[in-house]
This record gives structure tokens, sequence and C-alpha cells, in this order.
């Protein structure tokens, strides 16, 4: 069993947890991920390596689905029936030069460690981070700290910048050489951001996130096409060159089973266990 250290609400249905995990917080790398199980008959979900901190990881994740819902519902002293990991390449992180880390929304969980590698490898950290409003924002502090400069934009302009990260890339893109930049977020997010490099030839990656059953390449449900090949994102991934990443047919495949994850949050919310939806068996 993995013990729950710290779990704690940082904006609305977004959710942090602190994990004992000691051979994984060993070899965890920036960009890699972890499949959890809270229960012996539940199912299994991908969630990105956050930070590390002694023998812990960090996850952050939002409460969308069956499973995630009932693991914001987990307290201190809790355990997790599974976590297995890291899982997934690390981020290609060298000395650059001048790199750009962007989180949108509930990706920004993604940028921490890859912004404190990348600072300890040598390279000038630029950080940009946007939300919806200021209220979704997560992190801010934790990337001021790590970061030599960083940007917060907000939709609606209640904090920051108002406007998206896309146009904060543009107009740096403009004035500086930048050598490599990070995209985390909503795919269509790193569809649009990264599109903003690809002028300007700039090495660009973005991790993805298709739908994931065991993490290993087995069951191949997490395929991706990647320069008009098919790569697994659980072993050839999760991240990968973006202006080879064809965005559209990643976001088709996300919304396959949209009714069904409907109907189990819909089944849970009516008294369906926390493990399978059902009921034990």
């Amino acid at each position: 069993m993995y013990l729950v250290e710290e779990a704690t609400q940082l904006a609305d249905r977004v959710f942090q947890m602190w994990i004992t995990a000691p051979q994984v917080a060993r070899h965890a790398r920036a960009g890699q991920f972890l499949i959890i199980r809270t229960h012996e008959n539940g199912e299994r979900i991908p969630l990105t390596i956050s930070a590390v901190r002694g023998d812990s990881v960090r996850v952050i994740f939002m409460s969308v689905g069956k499973t995630t819902e009932y693991l914001s519902t987990m307290k201190k002293g809790d355990a997790l029936s599974d976590v297995a990991g890291p899982l997934g390449k690390p981020s290609e992180i060298e000395k650059y030069g001048t790199v750009i880390v962007i989180g949108g929304g509930v990706g920004i969980a993604s940028t921490p460690i890859i912004a404190r590698e990348a600072k300890e490898a040598g390279n000038h950290v630029i950080g940009i981070i946007g939300s919806r409003n200021k209220d979704l924002l997560i992190l801010e502090d934790e990337m001021a700290a790590i970061c030599d400069e960083l940007f917060v934009t907000t939709d609606d302009g209640s904090k920051g910048i108002h406007g998206f990260a896309a146009s904060v890339l543009e107009q740096i893109l403009k004035e500086r050489k930048i050598d490599c930049v990070w995209i985390v977020g909503p795919a269509i997010m790193m569809k649009v951001t990264s599109n903003v490099t690809r002028p300007y030839g700039v090495l660009t990656f973005v991790s993805l996130n298709p739908i994931m059953v065991d993490g290993t390449g087995m069951c191949g449900s997490c395929r991706v096409t990647v320069g008009g090949e098919t790569k697994f994102a659980c072993v050839d991934g999760p991240e990968f060159n973006a202006h080879q990443v064809d965005f559209d047919s990643l976001m088709q495949r996300q919304r396959m089973y949209v009714d069904e994850e409907k109907a189990s949050v819909e089944h849970f919310h009516h008294g369906g266990c926390g493990c399978c939806g059902g009921e034990h068996r």
C-alpha cells in the first residue's frame, strides 16, 4: 500500500497529493508519469509526476471522472493500492541556452519538475502559466521561485496578462532567441501554442495525454500519430516533437468514451463504489 502523506485542494476541482513511493521517487525524472489504482478492483489511471521530495512523489489532478472524483476524497493517512512508475521517457533536457516552459490549466502541474531540471542543466528558464481565470491558477509561487522569468496569463484578464500563453510566447519569440520550448496542457492549447514556434524553427516538445490503460506498451490504447507513424505515448513518449504530432487524431481519440465516462460518473454519484463504478465482485 502507498501512503497518502498530504492531500489538499489547489483550485476548483484541482487537487494535489503527495504519495510515499520510495522506489518511484528514487528514479523519477521530468516528463514521466505514474499509473495508480485506488483500490484492488479500481481502474488504472495515468498521472504525471509533478515533483519529488525525499521518498515521496507529487501528483496533481482535476476531478473529472469517477476515479479522480474518488481520489479527490482521499485524505492524509489513506493508502492507494498501486503506484507503478516512473513510466515513459524522461524529458530531453540538456543545456540548450534559453528555454520556455509553458503550462495551461491543470497542465501547469507538469511544469515545476521540467523547469527545475532545465535550470539545473544550466539553462535560462522562462515560465509561462495560464488558466481561464485567477481562481484556477495553480503553482504560481512555486514556478516563480524556479524560473528566471515568469509570465502569468488568464483568459478573462482577472490576473496577469489578459490573453493566452500563445500570445506571450509569440511576443517573446519576436524579441529574443529561444532554443527550446515545452508545452503541457489541453490538446487544443498545445496544438495552437506549438504552431507559434513552427515558423521560428524552435525545438518544441509537448506532453500527450491520450486514453491509456496499462502504461507499458501492451494494450495500444494510447497510440498517437507522430511524424506520420504510430507511436505509443506510454513508452515512446509521453513527450514528442510538437511539430510532428497529429493533434486532430489525438483529440478525436480522446472523445471516444465520453458517453461511457458520463455513465460511470453518474453511477458513482448514485451510490456506486469508488473502485469499479459498480458492485464488488
